[in-house]
C-alpha cells in the first residue's frame, strides 16, 4: 500500500467537510476546517525552510494545537517528532541531539524548557503552539503545495519507553503505517464515518500520534482527546459519545471499573477494546463484560506498528490470558535460543513479521540488525503458542528472575497478586538473596492496610513454593508510571534495591 494521512484526509475534506474530526473534550473540529488551519501552520513552516525529510518536534500536553502542528508538518513532507512533555532538559536534550529537528514546537509551559535545550548547543528553532498554531485558526489560508513523498519516506519517530536505557526512536514510514491501518479495518469491522476512538493517553506516545491521530483521519472517523486520563470523565466519554474503539494498558480500565455508577452503564457500542501493555487479570474482563464490552488482550510493539495480534471477541471469553494468532497479514513465532520453532507449550522469544513492521531505529543501525535478524522482528519477550497458534505473553526476557536457577516470570506474579483483595496495583522486581542469587519482591499498592502474610497466603494456593515472593512491600500510594501507562519497574528496581536489608522477609 502507498498513500499519506495527508492524501486521505483530502479525501474526507472532499466527501465529509463538516464531519468532526477531532473533538478535545467539546472543543470540535470538522475535517474542513481541520484542513485549513493545517494549511496556515504548514506555511508558517515553509517560511521558517522547513522542507522534505526535515524533522519537526513537538512537546506540550494533549491539545488541538498539537494534532494541527503535526498535520501541518506532513503537509510539507516532514517527519514528526513527539517528545514527552515530563522530561527535564537533559532527556529532551539527548532525543533533539538524535533526530536534529530543524524545528520544535512547545506550548507556553514548555518554552523555557526549549530555550536551555537551545542554549546547550543544540540548533534548532522554538515556534509556540499557541503563537503559531492557534493564530492560524479559522482563517483563510491557501491550500498548503503538494509534496512528492515516496512510501519508504518516514512519516513519525516514536521514542520508545525507555525501560532498559535512552529512547530509541522507532520510525513509521508512510507504507508501514497504511499498511498497520489497513490490516486493523480488515480484522475489526467498523465503517469509517462510525469510527470514534477515545484517546486518553499522550498524544506523543505510538496510542496518541499513531492509533489515534493517523488512524482516525485515515478512517475518516473522529477522535476524541482528553486533555489528560481522568477516569470519571473518560467514563462519561465512553456512554455518551458512544465510543467504538479505547485501547491502553489494565490500569485504564481498572480504575474506570472503579467509578461510581459504572455498574448501571451500558457500552455495547464499544466494540473494539484491546488490552495490552500487562498481562490482563481475568476478573478485569469478567468486570466489564456485564457492560457489554468483551475485552481483549492484544500484544504487540511500536516496532511493529504497535499492536501484532489480539483476540477475537468469541475467543476472549474462551481463553482470557490469550493474545490471538496474528492477523490477516501479520504472523507471531516462538523460537529456541538456537532460533528453531519451537513446540506448542514451550517457552520461547516471541518474533514478529507483518506489515506495519518498523524498517528501523532512528540514526541506529547496531540496534536495528539486533532488532531485525532474518527478516522477523525479534521482541525481546517470551511466550508460548498452543496447538491453535494462539500466543500467551509470558514476560520480558530481561525480568525473568533467576532464583537458584529457576525462573521465575513477574508478570504471572502480579496476575496472581492482583486478585488479592484490597491490591489497586502490583509490580514484582528481583532482589539480592545470599542463598539463591535473587529473589522476588511484590511492591503493593493497597487501598488499605494490608497484612504481607496474606499476599503469601494467597500466592501459596496458587503458586509454587519457588514463585511465592520473599518479600511484599507496602508502597506508599500509586506505582510510577510511564507515559504509555506502564509500570516504571526500572524506578523500582532502583528504590527497592536494597529491600532485604529494609523489609522482613515473608518466608
Amino acid at each position: 500500500m502507498s498513500g499519506t494521512v495527508v492524501d486521505a484526509l483530502a479525501w474526507w475534506v472532499r466527501t465529509v467537510p463538516d464531519h468532526p474530526a477531532i473533538d478535545l473534550d467539546g472543543d470540535v473540529v470538522t475535517y474542513a476546517e481541520l484542513d485549513t488551519w493545517a494549511d496556515g501552520v504548514a506555511a508558517a513552516l515553509v517560511g521558517r525552510g522547513v522542507t522534505r525529510g526535515d524533522r519537526v518536534g513537538i512537546v506540550g500536553a494533549n491539545s488541538l494545537e498539537w494534532c494541527v502542528a503535526a498535520v501541518a508538518a506532513w503537509k510539507v513532507g516532514a517527519v514528526v517528532c513527539g517528545f514527552n512533555q515530563r522530561f527535564r532538559a537533559t532527556e529532551l536534550g539527548a532525543l533533539v541531539q538524535l533526530c536534529e529537528p530543524a524545528v520544535v514546537f512547545g506550548d507556553p509551559s514548555h518554552l523555557p524548557l526549549l530555550d536551555e535545550v537551545g542554549s546547550s548547543g543544540t540548533s534548532f528553532v522554538p515556534l509556540g503552539l499557541d503563537d503559531v498554531v492557534s493564530t492560524a485558526r479559522g482563517r483563510a489560508h491557501p491550500p498548503a503545495v503538494a509534496v512528492d513523498t515516496d512510501p519508504e519516506d518516514p512519516t513519525s519517530i516514536v521514542f520508545t519507553s525507555g525501560t532498559t536505557g535512552t529512547p530509541k526512536g522507532v520510525v513509521f514510514t508512510h507504507r508501514s503505517l497504511a499498511g498497520a491501518m489497513h490490516e486493523w479495518s480488515l480484522a475489526e469491522s467498523v465503517a469509517p464515518g462510525d469510527f470514534r476512538v477515545l484517546l486518553v493517553l499522550p498524544m506523543f506516545t505510538a496510542a496518541g500520534i499513531v492509533w489515534g491521530l493517523s488512524r482516525t483521519l485515515v478512517q475518516g472517523g473522529t477522535m476524541f482527546l482528553q486533555p489528560g486520563f481522568d477516569p470519571p470523565r473518560a467514563l462519561e466519554v465512553l456512554e455518551s459519545a458512544r465510543i467504538t474503539t479505547f485501547t491502553g494498558p489494565p490500569i485504564l480500565f481498572e480504575q474506570i471499573a472503579r467509578v461510581p455508577g459504572f455498574d448501571r452503564v451500558r457500552l455495547g457500542h464499544l466494540t473494539t477494546a484491546w488490552v495490552g501493555g500487562a498481562r490482563v487479570p481475568v476478573p478485569l474482563l469478567e468486570t466489564w463484560r456485564p457492560r457489554g464490552v468483551a475485552l481483549r488482550q492484544l500484544y504487540g510493539q511500536t516496532e511493529i506498528g504497535g499492536t501484532a495480534t489480539a483476540m477475537s471477541a468469541d475467543g476472549a471469553r474462551r481463553h482470557p490470558d490469550k493474545c490471538g494468532a496474528g492477523g490477516p497479514f501479520t504472523r507471531i513465532r516462538v523460537v529456541d535460543p538456537d532460533g528453531r520453532d519451537c513446540a506448542p507449550g514451550e517457552v520461547g522469544e516471541i518474533l514478529m513479521r507483518g506489515p506495519g513492521m518498523f524498517p528501523g531505529y532512528w540514526r541506529n543501525e547496531q540496534a536495528t540488525a539486533q532488532a531485525l535478524r532474518g527478516g522477523w522482528l525479534h521482541s525481546g519477550d517470551l511466550g508460548t503458542l498452543d496447538e491453535e497458534g494462539l500466543l500467551t505473553y509470558v514476560d520480558r526476557m530481561g525480568e525473568m528472575i533467576n532464583s537458584g536457577g529457576l525462573k521465575i516470570s513477574p508478570a504471572e506474579l502480579e496476575t496472581v497478586i492482583a486478585q488479592v483483595p484490597g491490591v489497586v496495583e502490583v509490580a514484582v522486581v528481583p532482589v539480592p538473596d545470599a542463598k539463591f542469587g535473587e529473589t522476588s519482591a511484590a511492591v503493593v499498592h493497597a487501598a488499605d492496610t494490608f497484612e504481607p502474610s496474606s499476599v503469601v497466603a494467597f500466592c501459596n494456593e496458587r503458586l509454587a513454593d519457588y514463585k511465592v515472593p520473599r518479600y511484599v512491600i507496602a508502597h506508599g500510594g500509586p506505582l510510577p508510571r510511564m507515559a504509555s501507562g506502564k509500570i516504571a519497574k526500572r524506578d523500582l528496581r532502583a528504590v527497592y534495591a536494597d529491600a532485604p536489608d529494609r523489609f522482613p522477609r515473608v518466608r
